[in-house]
């Protein structure tokens, strides 16, 4: 009932790249049934992997063909991106297969940027990361944002079950040397699955809190069940978001409880908001209330206090959406005087220290500089056959753009689309080693 409350329809495309014919969800493209735009666009640079992950959604290495758009394509679809109406994309992941297995990735990031994209990151397993700090500093000389880093777990068992190989110890390495490196922006993203790791999502909580120099972030993904993970497995395997809440709220001693959760949507008031003051267009995150759940944590020396306790949420949230709604009457100064109103529901030191700038300034710095000073604890649960929603899906916020021209939302693209669409983009393995000279596990 609680995340049923902050659902929110947002805008989709007023340039829609593909029309309505055989209905949700074979249309997409976006078409114009989808009811939100795009708060993370993800481009996929290569199939290729120097991993065989089991639970792979992206069935990545042995799909039997290469998929790897070219430099071109890559810059088409970037722009593609931008040309979005009435928000262009500012935020964007390159993922894989592997991103960092391409020998142009540095340029690809430069590139983004100089196209408009304000946040860019790399979704990595960290392998070559962890093999040298030049890499790491040549991330963040061409413009990376933010290093999205696998990460399951503190115990080498985790790894070899989730990834097939004891991985642990580059995990620490690459956190390392992206902190030589000046890289001070990871998220920590793990594939929860029950059974193997999800008695560790406390101390992964302490771990992050203890690098809080360098992470801003823990995203929880409970495993969907698609891609590799053989059938009989699944179905122990499965976890949900409430679980996930439930576990952190025990294996912190209720230092973070059930409570201090929201859905990805409760900040859509905010932002319409500063917008309606500001006469901007920003980014909503009006994705379906049921796709995930999160809190801040603020963290001070080894306390770890979540935002809740600085705030009266669900009054601040109403107070917000009631200053939207007065400025796009007209009410301006109206509007601006409610703000003190909606300030009353947050402690006046966290308010002064880190929330007044993202109100006053509505700008990506201020917004940074509230999240280099907490760490984002979120989950977030893919769809897969078992789950799978209409309703959710054309509330996405999280787009692949892929060469053609259409831009597919997460959970379609991994159920549904990506075996056709790469298998008709790709070329055959063999006929690649053969033009390449070299294995698909090596950086080309």
């Amino acid at each position: 009932m609680k995340a049923e409350k902050m659902r929110y329809d947002g805008e989709g495309l007023n340039n829609p790249h593909t029309k309505k014919e055989k209905g949700c969800p074979n249309d997409c493209g976006i078409c114009t049934e989808h009811k939100s735009h795009t708060a993370l666009a993800i481009i996929d640079i290569t199939n290729r992997c120097n991993l065989t992950c089991p639970v792979c959604f992206a069935n990545a290495a042995s799909a039997g063909y290469v998929y790897e758009p070219s430099k071109e394509e890559i810059v088409g679809m970037l722009k593609n991106l931008r040309k979005n109406d009435p928000v262009p994309a500012t935020a964007l992941q390159f993922s894989g297969g592997e991103p960092t297995i391409r020998k142009d990735l540095f340029e690809l990031i430069e590139k983004a940027k100089e196209i408009g994209f304000r946040h860019v990151e790399i979704n990595t397993n960290g392998i070559r990361l962890a093999q040298s700090v030049d890499y790491c500093k040549k991330l963040k000389e061409s413009g990376v944002s933010t290093v999205y880093l696998q990460f399951d777990g503190l115990t080498s068992d985790v790894y070899k079950f989730i990834r097939g190989i004891d991985l642990l110890e580059k995990k620490m390495k690459a956190i390392e040397n992206c902190r030589k490196a000046g890289l001070h922006s990871l998220v920590l993203v793990v594939t929860l699955v029950k059974g193997v790791n999800d008695s560790q999502l406390g101390d992964i909580i302490k771990f992050a809190a203890k690098n809080f120099d360098v992470v801003r972030c823990i995203n929880v993904q409970p495993i969907s069940l698609c891609g590799r993970l053989p059938q009989e497995e699944r179905d122990k395997m499965r976890i949900t978001i409430p679980d996930f809440t439930r576990l952190v709220e025990e294996q912190t001693n209720g230092e973070i409880k059930v409570s201090d959760f929201y859905p990805v949507p409760t900040v859509v008031p905010v932002s319409k908001a500063i917008g309606a003051l500001k006469d901007k267009r920003y980014v909503e995150f009006t994705a379906h209330p049921h796709c995930g759940l999160a809190t801040y944590l603020v963290i001070e020396g080894e306390k770890i206090t979540p935002i809740t306790r600085y705030a009266n949420t669900d009054k601040f949230i109403a107070s917000m959406k009631k200053i939207y709604e007065l400025a796009e009457k007209g009410s301006k100064n109206k509007a601006k005087l409610r703000l003190l109103t909606a300030a009353r529901h947050v402690k006046f030191g966290f308010l002064r220290k880190y929330l007044l700038r993202v109100l006053k300034e509505g700008d990506y710095k201020a917004l940074g500089d509230l999240q280099r000073n907490t760490i984002l604890l979120s989950s977030m649960h893919f769809m897969d056959p078992y789950n799978f929603d209409l309703e959710r899906v054309q509330r996405c916020v999280i787009h692949y753009a892929i060469p053609d021209g259409r831009i597919i939302p997460f959970c379609t693209m991994n159920s549904i689309h990506r075996p056709n669409i790469e298998s008709k983009m790709g070329i055959p393995l063999k006929e690649w080693k053969n033009r390449h000279n070299v294995e698909i596990t090596e950086p080309f």
